[in-house]
């Protein structure tokens, strides 16, 4: 089983014993409102969870969605994520419970898992998407020293309505120097 850690995480390959957790923590009001309601259906969490245990054991590995269990309590708080994506390329994501939030645990599981993909996956740069409303996804990006690379207007429909995007990267020769 894959497994990081950092001072206070573990970061693990998912589980099924993950998924109940997973679907709760994705039915939260405040998680959702930057996803269509689709996509927020627990049995779609019940789904991701049963392609994310099936990913880690693929080969070559080409997804890393793991799962982020806290050191204090052993309990799973949220997930991060780095897929790669050809041309030493990789997307990045992640989500935790809102109870997880303001206490620098998405920071803290993000920049272990980056400094892996750089430092053991070779990879050269890595980026993220996000609706630009999502202020705290744009905060957490640039704290890992991603700069905004392009905003795509109207870029996605959901709640009835039409969302920017915006994308923000960071490549290998700027982590170092973070």
């Amino acid at each position: 089983m894959f497994k990081l850690e950092t001072s206070r995480l573990i970061l693990r390959d998912m589980t099924p014993q993950d998924e109940s957790a997973f679907v709760g923590m994705s039915q939260d009001v405040k998680y959702q409102r930057f996803y269509d309601e689709s996509d927020c259906e627990p049995n779609k969490y019940r789904e991701l969870t049963q392609l994310f245990v099936a990913q880690a054991s693929e080969v070559p590995r080409q997804s890393f969605q793991l799962a982020v269990e806290s050191k204090d309590s052993g309990k799973f708080i949220g997930t991060v994520c780095l897929r790669l994506e050809g041309n030493l390329q990789a997307s990045m994501g992640c989500a935790f419970s809102r109870e997880t939030q303001g206490k620098g645990l998405s920071i803290e599981a993000a920049e272990a898992l980056a400094n892996f993909g750089f430092s053991d996956l070779g990879v050269q740069r890595i980026y993220a998407e996000t609706i630009s409303r999502n202020l705290a996804a744009i905060k957490l990006c640039q704290s890992l020293g991603m700069k905004e690379e392009a905003r795509f207007e109207n870029h996605r429909f959901f709640k009835g309505k039409w969302w920017d995007t915006v994308r923000l990267a960071v490549v290998r020769s700027d982590w170092k120097k973070a």
